[in-house]
Formats: structure tokens, C-alpha cells, sequence
């Protein structure tokens, strides 16, 4: 669950200011100055010499060590996977150039997983295209001299106009990281835009790698394996249940460290197969190394709605894919994806069911520390900010003392039944009201079940009445509290769904006492 997950206001654009739709001078001289200094520098393959581009590298590398790089991937027929694990295979072994055309029979030197990972950071042989690379007819002339025929000159040009379209990419990613800021201060499409669809799907691509990237920062993975409500559930329901595991093949979807992969190993499992798209992966292949359980656990890098996996059906399917208010992130759905693409008849998915719970809340200190803090801010009437911060769900740790109601469970997920479609809901609740008082706000949390075939089954909430998660609580303050009475039957409808312009967000709406309440949890 990502720690730098947070939240933001569900409003529609006409309520949001303007931003200035053109950028000032300096801005430009900014972004110039950040396209000029990416310029690609490339270090030789076989020597610590430095190229200014991709394309005289690839001369550098025929004329000063015989090596035409064309030549080996045609003759290996390697696709982007094997190109990428031979730059990286050549790179980390330093091997000699004349080795590399006199490959035995069998297996490639570079077959393994471990090559895919990059020895040099950003490393711009990397990141060109192979179709692009080795559709033209002309090769780098593989002698001892600078010199090179028509062909050759061809092939050259052919790169160079490459080099010049990747900086271009390089300067439309920078404008798209401009679009993208704009998006996230104001949740709309940027405005004087005419092509406002086209660039709402390119900020999506955006997000979702974004999203992944913030899995490649250490500190998120420290603080999940830190909360120990959640790894110590996972870990008792493998030990636990040996028998579920025992030769079986399980798929951990959103792998991580691989923590939960490694559980599954030491409980018996025949085969792992840990998925992940962040970079983390790479970490988590040394991390399986250094346990000595590569034999088992097999790290693939990827979407899991992208990739093949290596069999064709799993007996288990492990993933801890949740999120605030249980649904944020969206993970659920790669779970599901996961589900009907790999699960074997008679398999399970784990956790296989969670409890999506609602309670009311009367903490009046909160709510004027919150929401009525901006009728007097510094002698300064601010309560124009109400209409934004109300709005807004806040996740925070909740004092069980603040609870004004029994807890009611709004919806339960049956991880190998549901549908897709069905992680968008409406449902009617009731809280019954055990305390005479205002109530200020409605709390929202899970709890998570791993209960099917189990001899032993486990389980852990996230509510205010029991040990603090990661997860914490989520809180929709009430713009306007009202009163209610003990032995009051409260009753409401919640409706959530995803966000259509950021659907790994969710809008959670409430209708209360005649009244809809909309958040956003981001």
C-alpha cells in the first residue's frame, strides 16, 4: 500500500481556479535547460570509452573491437528481452568481444533473469528500439578502420534520425510532465488544451507509472514490512496451513521484497512466481538469491495483465493488494486479472475475503481542529477552504473512544467470486447510535480473512478498535455535524467507485439525512 498515497478533493472543475495557460519565460529557460543537460552520454561496452550518441557507440564498438551488434542479435534472433539481457550480460561480465559470435550450441551465456537487470542506470543502449535498430538493410561495417561504405552511411543516418527523435521524446515527456502537474493541482484537463482526450490518456500512462515508481522507494516496502499486523498474518496463514502449500505452484502478484514469496517457499511450495512492474524487483532477485531460494521463486518484471507466465495454470494465487478504504490503488483488479488468466480449478486467491465496515464518529475537538478551523484563521475568514477540505478523506489513526455507533459492514469481497464490475458499488447501511452526542463523521475501515480450506484460519482488522496498521482509518468529516441520540438507528447509503479521471482513486458518496456527501480518496 503506498505510503505517499494521499488525499484530494472530489470537485468538479468549475469550482477550481485557473492556472495560467502559458508558461513564463523562465519556466521555458528551466525546462530548456533540463532538455539540454539529459543529453546522452554512452559508455563503450567493451572499454571505459565515452560516445556522445547511441549511434557512435555502435562505430566505436565495430571499428575499435570488431563487434557489429546487428550481427548478433540477427544471429541469435534475439527479441527486446534478449537484447536487453545481452547489454546487460556484456556490461556485467566484461566478457571478450571475439566471445560473443562464437556462442556454443544450447543456452545463451545471457539467457538468465538476472541479465535483465540494468548495470548502468538509464544506460541509452537501453532504450532504443529494436525493430528500429535492425529494419534497415545497411550494417555498421564490423573492421579495424573508421571508414564505411554507402550501406554503412545509411544505416548511420538511419540511427542519427533515431537519436533525434528519442530527444524529442525526451522533450515531449517534459511536456507531459507539465500537463501532468497541472492534473494533479487541479484535478482537470489542462485548460486551453484542444486535445483534451488524447492528453487525459497520456496522463493515465503517466499515473500508472508513477504509481508503480513509488514502489521502487525503499522506504514504502520498510514501513509494510514493519507493520507487523499485516506480514505476521500473512506469515501465520502459510506456516499455519502447510498442507495448502505443499507442492503446489503459487503466483504472488505485486511481489515486492518478495516476503510473501519466500513464506510460501519455506511452507512447502513446488514453484513461486513473483510479479512486480516497480524496480523493486531487481532488489527482490537478490534478496531471493541471497536466501538461497532461487530454485523456487522465479521474479518476473511486469504488469501481470502484460506478461506470460512461464506455466500455464497456478494452484495459489497470493497478493497483499489493498488500500485505504480498502479499494484505493486499484490493485484488486490485477488480482482478478490474475485470477481468470492462471487459477487452476479448485485453486484459491489469499486473502480470499474482506469486510468493508462503517461506524459513526462524534470526536467534536477533531472537527473543530479540521473543518471549523477556517471560519476564524488568524482573525481571517477562510471558510471558502471548507468547500475543499470537507471534501476531502482523511486517513488517520482514530481513537476507538470517539465511536458513537456499532459498526456495520457495508460490503463483502469474495476474492475468487467477484467480478470486476463489481468493485464499484451502492449499498444501504445502518449504524445504530450508542452514544447521545453530534455526530461529526463517518470512519470507514476492513478487515481481511484467510478462511477458505484453512485448518487454521487468520485473520486482522484495521479498525479503531484494534492495533494500528499501516492502513490505518479512513475519515469523512461532515461539513455540518447534526445530532443524534442513543438507541438511534441511523441510516444512510454509501456508493463508491472509481474516480474516471484517476481510476486508481475512488469517489465514495453518502447520502445522509437527506443530504449527498461526496469524498475523494487519493
Amino acid at each position: 500500500m503506498a505510503e505517499n498515497a494521499h488525499t484530494q478533493p472530489c470537485a468538479d472543475a468549475d469550482d477550481l481556479p485557473e492556472l495560467s495557460s502559458g508558461d513564463s519565460d523562465d519556466d521555458q529557460e528551466q525546462w530548456q535547460s533540463m532538455e539540454e543537460d539529459s543529453q546522452p552520454v554512452v559508455t563503450c561496452l567493451f572499454c571505459d570509452r565515452f560516445q556522445n550518441s547511441v549511434t557512435e557507440t555502435l562505430q566505436h564498438c565495430s571499428s575499435e573491437h570488431h563487434v557489429n551488434l546487428i550481427d548478433v542479435i540477427n544471429k541469435f534472433n534475439l527479441d527486446d528481452y534478449g537484447y536487453i539481457k545481452l547489454i546487460n550480460f556484456i556490461r556485467s561480465t566484461k566478457c571478450d568481444p571475439s566471445h560473443l559470435m562464437a556462442q556454443p550450441d544450447g543456452p545463451l551465456q545471457w539467457e538468465s533473469e538476472d541479465f535483465l537487470r540494468p548495470v548502468i542506470q538509464d544506460d541509452p543502449l537501453l532504450q532504443i528500439d529494436l525493430t528500429d535498430l535492425c529494419g534497415n538493410e545497411g550494417k555498421v561495417e564490423s573492421t579495424s578502420g573508421p571508414s564505411v561504405d554507402d550501406a554503412d552511411y545509411n544505416s548511420l543516418l538511419l540511427r542519427t534520425t533515431m537519436a533525434e527523435e528519442a530527444m524529442a521524446q525526451n522533450v515531449e515527456t517534459i511536456q507531459k510532465l507539465q500537463l501532468l502537474l497541472h492534473h494533479l493541482v487541479l484535478r482537470e484537463e489542462p485548460p486551453g488544451s484542444s486535445t483534451k482526450v488524447s492528453s487525459i490518456t497520456e496522463l493515465r500512462a503517466d499515473e500508472d507509472d508513477a504509481y508503480f515508481s513509488s514502489y521502487g522507494h525503499y522506504a514504502i516496502h520498510e514501513e509494510m514490512l514493519k507493520d507487523k499486523v499485516r506480514t505476521e498474518t500473512y506469515r501465520d496463514f502459510m506456516y499455519k496451513n502447510p498442507e495448502l502449500f505443499k507442492d503446489k505452484v503459487v503466483l504472488d502478484v505485486g511481489c515486492g521484497t518478495c516476503i510473501l514469496s519466500m513464506f510460501a517457499a519455506r511452507a512447502g511450495a513446488k514453484k513461486v512466481i513473483a510479479v512486480d512492474q516497480s524496480d523493486i524487483i531487481y532488489q527482490a532477485m537478490d534478496i531471493v538469491r541471497s536466501n538461497k531460494l532461487e530454485d523456487k521463486i522465479t521474479c518476473i518484471k511486469g504488469r501481470i495483465e502484460d506478461i506470460n507466465l512461464p506455466v500455464e495454470k497456478v494452484d495459489i494465487i497470493i497478493s497483499e493488494w489493498m488500500g485505504y478504504f480498502l479499494l484505493f490503488e486499484s490493485m484488486l483488479d490485477s488480482v482478478f486479472v490474475a485470477r481468470d488468466l492462471y487459477l487452476d480449478d479448485g485453486g484459491s486467491v489469499y486473502p480470499d475475503l474482506c469486510n468493508l465496515s462503517l461506524a459513526a464518529v462524534g470526536d467534536k475537538q477533531k472537527h473543530q481542529e479540521s473543518i471549523a478551523f477556517w471560519d476564524d484563521v488568524y482573525g481571517f475568514k477562510m471558510s471558502c477552504m471548507k468547500k475543499f477540505v470537507g471534501t476531502e478523506a482523511v486517513v488517520e489513526v482514530l481513537s476507538a473512544d470517539t465511536l458513537i455507533s456499532e459498526p456495520t459492514v457495508v460490503q463483502t469481497f469474495d476474492c475468487n467470486k467477484m467480478r470486476l464490475s463489481e468493485l464499484e458499488f451502492s449499498s444501504n447501511f445502518c449504524l445504530k447510535i450508542t452514544n447521545t452526542t453530534d455526530c461529526t463523521a463517518i470512519v470507514g475501515y476492513f478487515d481481511v480473512f484467510f478462511d477458505k480450506n484453512c485448518c487454521k484460519k487468520v485473520m486482522f482488522s484495521t479498525g479503531p478498535q484494534a492495533t494500528k496498521t499501516h492502513w490505518k482509518q479512513t475519515v469523512f468529516q461532515l461539513a455540518k455535524p447534526f445530532p443524534v441520540q442513543a438507541g438511534e438507528e441511523l441510516r444512510g447509503k454509501i456508493t463508491v467507485c472509481k474516480n474516471k479521471k484517476d481510476p486508481r482513486s475512488l469517489c465514495v458518496t453518502f447520502e445522509l439525512r437527506d443530504k449527498k456527501l461526496t469524498y475523494s480518496v487519493m
